[in-house]
């Protein structure tokens, strides 16, 4: 379990620690047994304290072994610690009360290591149901990605057939103008050099009425078709065929996106452990308005009059102590409370060393020293000094961040006993908290304190479309 004072615990044991067991009255250091008198030994057997027929027997006094020297860590009889005997002056009880002590010490052990069992238990239960869980939606994308590739493929020989076909008919086409013109041309050509021709012979006769009177007849040229202007179509006609294929590639980018912005991403959350946790941009669509609660304010946190601000002062304020304010932590919780569905909000916290964000229950402890775990309540994710991420679970878990967060994510899925955390400037899954609500919770902030102005800065619920959404 980890604590958190103020400022805010940043080291914590990564496992519950065990008691330690005082010396046990059946250790070695017990006296011998005094000789009995039939046999010239005496023997002795342990039994139920109370029993003192059958106590061991001290050496020293000839009495039984009733007392426990704390100071010594041995079992004593009444004798040994009266005025000039070994043990005077030490701390002894009676061996009854030294018993029920180390009993009750070892049933609160039996029930540390059960709990220890059952929350790992527990965690290997998840672990394999994150494993089935992430085969069936890989299993789920590779038929949704092979058929996407599919039809894209499809769809390029498609219009890659009818590019080709287009450009053939085309070239056909091309070719058969071209013969025409060719033609028509050959008969001009052949016209003209007739009539250049005739006007050659006729510019060469002696005979001049002639050829004044034949001009006239020669002088207009044979009908012939302007060709200045005119040339072979260089449209292919593949034009609206492009078109289609950069419609058909902007429906693929389109389902790309989705299919980015939806699938499995693949984060490691706890070591051994990978998860299936839906995209940031899918969970802002169950955006809600968080606003701060100021009567669980802490006395030295400053909250903006809009509610949506809050960072560490350096004094206490005069504030009234309510059951409901936090009196030795600078925490605050948010006022919406949420009993069921999908609720998302994010926090901006660039320019801070340490801050901790999550969600708490309406009976989590709020006075004097807290430990922070779900089984008490919290379920949150801490930083410290810029780069020491911390999941506040049990045992707690440090992870050393790649991307240093501007703004956190927190995303709160009540059904399914989650609270996922995000890095939103790298659009990155960083942890998901699973476990069984039963109470009503609250978004849960801390800004820390200020380190001598090394922290100083707020903690600032952004602004985001609010949603509707009810299942995802």
């Amino acid at each position: 379990m980890s604590s958190l004072n103020s400022p805010l615990a940043t080291s914590m044991p990564t496992e519950i620690p065990l008691p330690t067991m005082s010396n046990s009255h059946t250790s070695s250091r017990l006296a011998p047994p005094a000789p009995s008198r039939g046999s010239g030994r005496r023997r002795f057997t342990l039994s139920l304290v109370g029993d003192t027929q059958r106590l061991p027997i001290c050496q020293t006094h000839g009495r039984g072994l009733t007392v426990y020297c704390k100071s010594d860590g041995r079992v004593v009889c009444p004798e040994c610690h009266t005025p000039g005997a070994e043990h005077h002056g030490h701390d002894t009880v009676s061996l009854e009360t030294e018993w029920m002590d180390t009993k009750a010490r070892m049933d609160m052990l039996q029930q540390q290591l059960q709990a220890m069992i059952t929350h790992r238990i527990r965690k290997m239960e998840q672990i394999k149901t994150s494993v089935t869980e992430l085969q069936m939606a890989m299993e789920r994308e590779t038929a949704g990605s092979l058929s996407m590739f599919s039809a894209l493929a499809s769809a390029l020989e498609q219009a890659q057939a009818e590019v080709m076909e287009a450009m053939e008919v085309q070239r056909r086409a091309t070719e058969h103008h071209a013969e025409n013109m060719l033609r028509q041309l050959e008969l001009e050509v052949s016209a003209l050099k007739s009539r250049e021709q005739d006007l050659s012979q006729l510019s060469q006769s002696d005979d001049h009425v002639h050829c004044i009177q034949s001009f006239p007849a020669l002088s207009c040229p044979p009908p012939t078709r302007d060709w200045f202007a005119v040339s072979l179509n260089s449209d292919h006609g593949t034009g609206a065929i492009y078109k289609r294929l950069a419609a058909l590639l902007g429906k693929f980018q389109e389902q790309l996106n989705h299919f980015a912005d939806t699938g499995i991403h693949r984060s490691v959350v706890e070591p051994g452990t990978v998860r299936s946790q839906p995209k940031v941009k899918r969970v802002q669509e169950y955006a809600v308005d968080v606003t701060l609660d100021s009567s669980t304010a802490h006395a030295r946190l400053v909250l903006s009059d809009n509610l949506k601000k809050v960072k560490c002062g350096d004094r206490l304020q005069p504030l009234p102590d309510g059951p409901a304010r936090f009196d030795r932590v600078v925490c605050v919780l948010g006022r919406e409370t949420f009993s069921s569905g999908r609720h998302y909000w994010e926090v901006e916290v660039a320019g801070k060393s340490d801050w901790d964000l999550g969600v708490a229950s309406d009976s989590c402890n709020r006075k004097g020293k807290i430990e922070v775990n779900p089984s008490n309540g919290y379920w949150f994710l801490s930083l410290r000094d810029k780069k020491k991420c911390t999941f506040r679970n049990e045992p707690c878990t440090d992870v050393q961040l790649t991307h240093t967060p501007d703004k956190i994510g927190i995303f709160l899925d009540y059904e399914k006993g989650q609270v996922s955390f995000y890095n939103v400037s790298a659009k990155i899954h960083i942890y998901t908290f699973t476990d069984n609500f039963k109470e009503n919770l609250h978004p849960f902030f801390s800004p820390c304190t200020n380190r001598s102005g090394k922290n100083n800065g707020p903690l600032v619920i952004t602004a985001l479309p609010a949603c509707s959404h009810t299942k995802m």
